[in-house]
């Protein structure tokens, strides 16, 4: 089973750059599943109906969030209706839309994709340790299981690997936009990585205009942040994940660039 995850798509541009270049991935490296995480897809910041089913449509099979998954209202019935958009498994259950986890029966496997969201410098939910043992405790051992760790801390990040390996298949780290050079399979045959990066505009400070990012810090007044626009690549990893294990047997970072 080959899985595709793709680093945080930001805004129209990334969506558009994600739809040209997928297709292509895809065939190459005989992908059979895709998960990109969609938070930024929106123009803006966060996610819509639009930008969401955009990426659906451009061959993506299951969208992952983060910090900013309620940030357009317009996106809360969405969660709700569709399985394959999920939001951070650490959240308030009681009163938040849509759900953490998502399952899918694929020919040969049970996949099980959980997205999971760090509380280092982030919003103050529930410990995604302990959570993710609860959530774990839940499900079908005998699937594979992907988690997309939305974190800011690299410490915590590498934390969680080392806690989860040989319980998961596969952990990628999504939230900074930048790629890290730390792909391996963890001992107990987790593949992980820190952070996947981001599909959006080079020349840009976390896909925003530079100047935009540059003005807030050196006058700490509000600011609009708008989008880059320029050249794009497509920040992505592969995960092999042996059909009878449940682990990662080849793990692969690419960088796509038009």
């Amino acid at each position: 089973m080959k899985v595709l995850a793709i680093g945080d798509v930001v805004g129209n541009i990334g969506c558009e750059f994600l739809r040209e270049q997928l297709p292509k991935l895809k065939n190459s490296y005989e992908i059979d599943l895709v998960i990109a995480n969609g938070e930024n897809s929106a123009d803006g910041n966060g996610i819509t109906p639009f930008s969401a089913n955009y990426l659906f449509k451009s061959g993506v099979d299951v969208i992952t969030t983060g910090n900013h998954s309620f940030r357009r209202k317009e996106i809360y019935d969405k969660f709700d209706e569709d399985k394959n958009l999920i939001r951070p498994v650490n959240f308030p259950d009681s009163n938040t839309p849509g759900s953490g986890i998502c399952s899918l029966d694929m020919i040969k496997n049970k996949i099980i994709i959980i997205n999971l969201m760090g509380t280092i410098f982030m919003e103050n939910l529930d410990c995604p340790f302990k959570k993710i043992e609860k959530v774990l405790e839940n499900v079908d051992q005998n699937s594979i299981i992907i988690i997309d760790f939305h974190a800011e801390a690299t410490s915590e990040k590498r934390a969680l690997g080392f806690y989860l390996d040989g319980k998961v298949s596969a952990i990628f780290g999504t939230h900074t936009h930048v790629p890290t050079a730390d792909e391996c399979i963890l001992p107990k045959g987790t593949g992980y990585i820190t952070d996947v990066g981001m599909t959006g505009v080079i020349d840009s400070a976390l896909g925003v205009k530079p100047e935009l990012v540059i003005k807030k810090i050196t006058t700490k007044m509000p600011v609009r942040f708008e989008n880059a626009i320029g050249k794009c690549k497509m920040d992505c990893i592969i995960f092999d994940i042996d059909d009878n294990t449940k682990k990662t047997k080849k793990i692969q970072r690419l960088t796509i660039v038009n």
